[in-house]
């Protein structure tokens, strides 16, 4: 439950959640696939990913165009995204017209027609997106990154593919994907807004139908993590030096979780932080540093991230090391966990204002968890977090042997080996 939400388990296994909103006019729609990136094996890295585009290029009884005008023409927006634990078919519409958009939704991930044509054009286009991610240091920094975190497994490789795997596939292998995991079992339904659950259920009900069958679906875990220090770097000219610095941390639903969010606030969560006062306002190294937190079933990360000056990137990377090696030597204060504890809350509370972010919040909980916290659940855990479970947080995490680095920029592949000898805390 959340707030007046009502979960649902219909007689084929999909999930039905509605979260009514007083006070709007409209209503977010979200079709959520319990399965993504590392679901995929190697050879079809990608698929996921690849399959959420497919899916707007037409049905059995709808053109591509029909589609995007079914909600545009009604003053509504369609989108979708694909994450390593789940992908998400969502839109948002006055909720007189929910009927029509969610009838359209339901058509898309149920009926995809998946022609050949339609995937020899579309592959095209998510090559060139692949290239777009490599052509901005910005976001491949994080690509590589992740590769050294998780290597040789899937949640170590790109969403999107590589151009390789993308290249490819045939069409019989992505209906084939489609096939096994569009199942009622890995199906959710979850809308926000002007919304009741007797309404989304009738929807839901009369769309899906009571069909199923058996769907087996085993999580290939992530085993031991790779000793560091770790880097990889990806000579390219550009104009600043981006970095991605990250470690292991814990996975969902660990007892430190909020711990750790909060930490991660304190040191680069927003322009209050240690890192942004330190690195950028203090040095002028950096426009642009924080730090986020990646968690998974098993596993998570903690990130820094930064696009410094090519002269300083050294400097920048020593002054990182020493701010996360300073809140394992002391104590964050009382004041400044107050801070980082209400910008985390109110930035909860702002965002479950919006219906779009209510029902991706209810969605991906129900996905990935299997259950769906409410907001007074998390404020309650927030609040107990204390200074001292900040640091014991911070020298679990912040070791020597576990510093991972990934860089693009003007650098190369050489100093390698040097530069890996930065990558140490200081007076360690």
């Amino acid at each position: 439950m959340i707030g007046n939400t009502g979960i649902l388990t219909l007689p084929n296994g999909i999930r039905v959640v509605a979260a009514p909103m007083k006070e709007r006019k409209s209503v977010s729609i979200g079709l959520w696939v319990g399965v993504g990136g590392r679901d995929e094996d190697q050879r079809l890295g990608g698929v996921s990913h690849f399959l959420e585009h497919l899916v707007f290029k037409g049905t059995q009884t709808r053109t591509a165009n029909q589609i995007k005008e079914a909600v545009e023409g009604i003053g509504g927006s369609l989108n979708a995204f694909t994450s390593e634990e789940c992908t998400c078919f969502l839109a948002k519409i006055a909720s007189r017209h929910f009927e029509k958009a969610f009838d359209v939704l339901v058509d898309m991930v149920l009926h995809a027609s998946l022609k050949a044509e339609d995937i020899h054009k579309e592959r095209t286009v998510i090559m060139e997106e692949i290239k777009m991610t490599q052509d901005q240091p910005s976001q491949f920094v994080d690509e590589i990154l992740t590769e050294l975190l998780w290597p040789g497994h899937a949640l170590g490789r790109p969403i999107a593919g590589t151009l390789e795997t993308v290249g490819a596939m045939t069409p019989d292998e992505i209906r084939a994907y489609r096939d096994r995991y569009y199942q009622p079992p890995l199906l959710t339904v979850v809308a926000a807004g002007d919304i009741d659950g007797k309404t989304l259920a009738r929807a839901a009900e009369s769309r899906f139908g009571h069909q199923s069958r058996p769907l087996s679906r085993r999580i290939d875990l992530f085993g031991k993590a790779p000793e560091g220090p770790r880097l990889l770097i990806y000579p390219k000219k550009t104009e600043q030096t981006h970095l991605a610095l990250g470690l292991h941390a814990y996975p969902k639903e660990h007892p430190d979780e909020y711990a750790l969010d909060l930490l991660s606030v304190a040191l680069g969560g927003n322009m209050s932080s240690r890192l942004f006062n330190e690195v950028r306002e203090e040095r002028g190294l950096a426009y642009d540093v924080g730090s986020f937190v990646r968690r998974f079933h098993e596993t998570g990360a903690f990130v820094v991230s930064a696009g410094v000056d090519n002269r300083h990137f050294e400097e920048a990377l020593r002054v990182i090391l020493s701010v996360l090696h300073g809140v394992a030597r002391e104590d964050i204060g009382d004041a400044e966990l107050e801070r980082a504890r209400e910008f985390y809350l109110g930035q909860l509370e702002l965002g479950l204002e919006n219906s779009m972010n209510h029902m991706l919040w209810i969605g991906d909980q129900l996905v990935t968890l299997g259950r769906c916290k409410t907001p007074s659940e998390v404020i309650e855990q927030v609040s107990r977090v204390r200074p001292q479970d900040l640091r014991r947080v911070a020298r679990d995490l912040f070791t020597n042997r576990a510093l991972h680095l990934g860089v693009v920029g003007p650098l190369e592949k050489s100093e390698e080996d040097r530069l890996r000898g930065l990558l140490q805390f200081p007076n360690a």
